[in-house]
């Protein structure tokens, strides 16, 4: 048994000091590669970027340009709108640059030069379009710029509506990311750009109107490339730029957007690489199904200078989507609470979740109100308020901060906040202990605390039971021998009891006295 001792002891101190944990996150998906020097994959719906390769960094666009271009003239013109082709509009284009056989002084609608521009990538009809807009393609191209950077376009300047070689002209795959991202909002642009075929109206050099076809081979049926789910995209080549390809697919709930810059006859092949990846790798969430740590809650309250009448409901926008990998679940990702609202936030939003996940941004939710809202005289009132979470009897606290979150005023505009804290970790009124924790210890160190202590006590008593047996049988077996010892020599066990108590009570109870150091010291000294 002595030789079992140290094992237990081992075991003891091994369960002691090892954690019991949930199994870890898994990692952010990797093993994808393309052979074009730049590109990217984004999530259309949360613009979390999936993968990513020399993403900002400047490359020539060619005819991916005409995105932007399209995107513009949607906004701007109505798709009857006519447009009349000058010369410069034709004429001004690279030689043997694509076409859609459009001539000097032809009238089409906006519609058919958009279809145009995108399925056939008629250079004319770019130039017809940004005059027909601003009047030059000099105040179009500025026109581009300033779009780009409200959508958050930061290494791109655009020189011209077609593409065309110029060392002006570059853009990122990031960058075509966000446009392409803000262009298939729009349901025109992804109709047009999804479209297979088109029969033009009837022009100078075909009267009965000829048909142009989509050049993305992804997007269309029965192509060596083609690509299920694969709805809008544009193609592009100069000699500067390479190959260029932007494409979007959907598939099982999520909006992938691929941009390739500066391939090398590898685009296709490289974006059905991006899309195998991203499909096989991530999934959609929306969030309000998921998020519970932030709850609405109604209360009548003060927030910033404002009185809120009757009661203030908060409520997740249902719209917003989060993405993660496929195995993850939502409680792995991190949230973190923001009260600057972007362009796209909802009317009623007062602050923003957004999330990551191993430091990847994978999208963000909006808390948002229908309350009514009113100015109040104390214009620096701070949040007061005994508001209490509506789906749980947990308190929650409430503070206010600085916010962007605007609110109709006939003289101003005042910035209502809620800021709306993560539930605490503290036990409740009853004194229950937050998930997760137990004994103000985290449940896995708790664990194996218990589970480490419960095998040594365990082992120590198993020790003291086996050594107080063996006592006790080593006891029975001197007693043993001594009965056979006696009865070798002619007595009972009873006679030797008898002659041990004699034995015992003929010795004089003797107890010496100590001599103290005193007595000593005194007879030393007599001598």
């Amino acid at each position: 048994m002595k030789r079992l001792f140290p094992f237990f002891i081992c075991l003891s101190l091994i369960l002691s000091f090892t954690p019991i944990t949930a199994a870890a996150a898994v990692p952010w998906p990797t093993g994808v590669s393309i052979e074009a020097d730049g590109g990217i994959l984004m999530d259309a719906d949360t613009g979390s970027i999936l993968y990513g390769k020399n993403e900002n960094q400047a490359y020539y666009p060619a005819s991916i340009t005409k995105i932007l271009t399209a995107l513009i003239v949607l906004e701007e013109c109505e798709l009857d709108e006519m447009v009349t082709f000058s010369h410069d509009d034709v004429y001004n284009v690279e030689a043997g640059s694509s076409s859609a056989g459009i001539d000097e002084g032809d009238v089409l609608t906006v519609r058919d030069c958009l279809y145009a521009l995108l399925l056939a990538s008629a250079n004319e009809s770019a130039n017809a379009l940004a005059c027909h807009v601003s009047g030059s393609r000099e105040a179009f191209a500025e026109l581009m710029n300033q779009k780009a950077r409200s959508l958050g376009c930061t290494g791109s300047n655009f020189a011209n509506p077609s593409g065309l070689n110029d060392e002006n002209h570059y853009t990122t795959a990031h960058d075509m990311a966000l446009i392409t991202q803000e262009a298939i909002k729009n349901p025109d642009f992804v109709e047009i750009s999804g479209t297979r075929s088109y029969q033009m109206a009837p022009t100078k050099k075909n009267a009965e109107g000829g048909y142009i076809a989509n050049h993305h081979n992804m997007v269309k049926q029965n192509t060596s490339v083609t690509y299920p789910g694969a709805f809008a995209g544009k193609t592009g080549y100069t000699s500067l730029a390479g190959n260029t390809l932007v494409t979007c697919a959907e598939r099982d709930g999520i909006t992938l957007i691929a941009v390739v810059l500066n391939g090398h006859q590898s685009h296709y092949r490289d974006t059905k690489a991006l899309f195998d990846f991203g499909f096989s790798n991530f999934q959609s969430l929306k969030a309000a199904d998921h998020e519970t740590t932030y709850r609405s809650l109604e209360n009548d309250m003060t927030i910033a200078g404002m009185t809120a009448k009757d009661s203030i409901s908060l409520s997740l926008d249902p719209d917003s989507r989060v993405i993660l990998p496929r195995e993850a679940v939502f409680s792995d990702l991190t949230p973190s609470l923001s009260y600057e609202l972007g362009q796209d936030a909802p009317k009623h939003a007062i602050a923003r979740i957004s999330y990551t996940y191993e430091g990847h941004e994978t999208g963000q939710v909006y808390l948002c109100t229908t309350a009514q809202v009113n100015r109040i005289s104390a214009p620096d009132t701070v949040i007061s308020s005994d508001a209490a979470l509506s789906e749980s009897s947990d308190a929650a606290n409430l503070s206010t901060a600085p916010s962007k979150a605007s609110v109709p005023s006939e003289t101003e505009s005042p910035d209502p906040v809620l800021q709306i804290q993560r539930r605490s970790a503290q036990p409740d009124a009853a004194g229950t202990e937050d998930k997760g924790t137990l004994f103000g210890l985290p449940l896995w160190l708790a664990v194996s605390l218990a589970g480490g202590f419960a095998v040594i006590l365990g082992a120590g008593i198993f020790l003291f039971l086996h050594n107080r047996q063996k006592e006790q049988e080593d006891l029975m077996r001197r007693r043993q021998r001594r009965l056979e010892r006696l009865e070798d020599m002619g007595f009972s066990s009873s006679d030797f009891d008898q002659m041990l108590s004699k034995k015992r009570s003929s010795i004089p109870s003797y107890r010496p006295r100590r001599r103290t150091k005193g007595r000593s010291f005194r007879k030393n000294r007599r001598r």
